[in-house]
C-alpha cells in the first residue's frame, strides 16, 4: 500500500456520452449513478476511455466538474488531466483539484515524447502543482513513451505520486517496477485481460474499460482476490476474457460506446478520428455481452 492509495479495486475509466451538440449530460450523469449503484469503488472520469483527446478545452472541464458534483463523493472521482504540453496539463491539474476530484490520472507525453530524465522533470512538475495524488498513467502503445522501472525510483519520491496505471501489457516489467517502488506507490491494471496477474504482484486493482459494462463484477473479481479467493477471481478474469477481447477488437473506446449505447445509455456516437464500431466486430461484442445474461 502506497503512502496514499486512492482506491482499492475496481476503477471505471468511464465512457463520455456524446451526439452531434457536444456532452449529453443527462445520460453522463444517470450512467455515473448506475455506476456507483453497481459498486464500483471509483470512477476515470476523462481518460482515454472518455474520449479526452477530441474534447475540447471548455468541454473537458465541465465533464470534470459536472461529475465531481454528481458522484459527491460516494466513490473516489479522479481526472484524466495529462497532455503533451506540461503547462496545460499543470492548469488542467489546477482545475480538476479545485472543482473536486481527489485524485488526477496523468499519462505521458504523446507524439513530442519525453526522455526518461523528461519524464522526471514533467511528472514533478505537474505533482508540485497539484493538491491531490497523482496515478501516473503509463501506456507505451498509445504514445509512444514508456517509463522505465527505474524511473520510479525517482519518481516515488515525490510525495503526491501514489500510484501508476500500467497499460505496458509487460508483466516482466510490472515485477521490476514493483521490486523497486511497490512499497511506496500503488500500481493499477491497465489492461483488463492482466487484472488477476497484476493483482498477483500486489496491485491494488483495475483501471477498467470492462466494468464500463459489469462494474459490480469487475469490482468482485479483484475483492475475491483481496479476501483470499485467488481461484474464484481467476476463475472469473477467465469467464470475461472473450468479452474483453471483444472490447479491444477495435480502438478503445469504440466497442465500448457501442457496448454502453446498446444498454441505453448513450448514443453510439464516437468523434473523428473514431468511427463507430464496424458491423461484424459489433456483432461479435453483442454476441459476448448475450451470453454473460445482458439482454442486447
Amino acid at each position: 500500500m502506497s503512502k496514499q492509495n486512492i482506491f482499492k479495486g475496481a476503477a471505471t475509466a468511464l465512457v463520455t456520452p456524446l451526439n452531434q451538440n457536444g456532452i449529453d449530460f443527462e445520460n453522463f450523469g444517470r450512467l455515473i449513478d448506475w455506476q456507483i449503484e453497481q459498486g464500483i469503488d471509483a470512477l476515470v472520469i476523462c481518460g482515454t476511455t472518455g474520449e479526452a483527446s477530441t474534447l475540447s478545452d471548455a468541454e473537458h472541464r465541465e465533464a470534470i466538474k459536472f461529475a465531481a458534483e454528481r458522484i459527491n463523493g460516494r466513490v473516489p472521482m479522479i481526472a484524466g488531466t495529462g497532455a503533451n504540453d506540461t503547462a496545460y496539463a499543470v492548469d488542467l491539474t489546477k482545475f480538476a483539484c479545485e472543482v473536486g476530484a481527489d485524485a488526477c490520472l496523468v499519462v505521458t507525453p504523446y507524439y513530442n515524447k519525453a526522455t526518461q530524465n523528461g519524464l522526471v522533470k514533467m511528472f514533478n512538475t505537474i505533482a508540485d502543482a497539484s493538491t491531490k495524488p497523482l496515478i501516473l498513467y503509463n501506456i507505451p502503445s498509445r504514445t509512444g513513451v514508456n517509463i522505465a522501472p527505474e524511473t520510479f525510483v525517482k519518481l516515488a519520491e515525490n510525495p503526491k505520486i501514489a500510484a501508476v496505471k500500467e497499460a505496458s501489457g509487460n508483466i516482466s516489467q510490472c515485477v521490476k517496477i514493483m521490486s523497486l517502488v511497490g512499497d511506496k506507490i500503488d500500481m493499477y491494471s491497465g489492461n483488463d485481460d492482466q487484472i488477476v496477474p497484476l493483482l498477483s504482484l500486489g496491485g491494488s486493482g483495475v483501471i477498467s474499460v470492462l466494468s464500463n459494462v459489469f462494474p459490480k463484477e469487475t469490482s468482485e473479481m479483484c475483492h475475491r482476490f483481496f479476501d483470499g479467493d485467488v481461484k474464484g477471481s481467476a476463475a472469473m478474469q477467465y469467464k470475461y476474457l472473450p468479452l474483453i477481447n471483444a472490447l479491444f477488437s477495435e480502438v478503445n473506446p469504440i466497442p465500448a460506446k457501442a457496448a454502453m449505447a446498446k444498454l441505453g445509455f448513450c448514443e453510439n456516437y464516437v468523434r473523428l478520428p473514431l468511427t463507430p464500431m464496424e458491423e461484424q466486430h459489433a456483432e461479435v461484442l453483442y454476441n459476448e455481452m448475450r451470453k454473460l445474461g445482458l439482454e442486447v
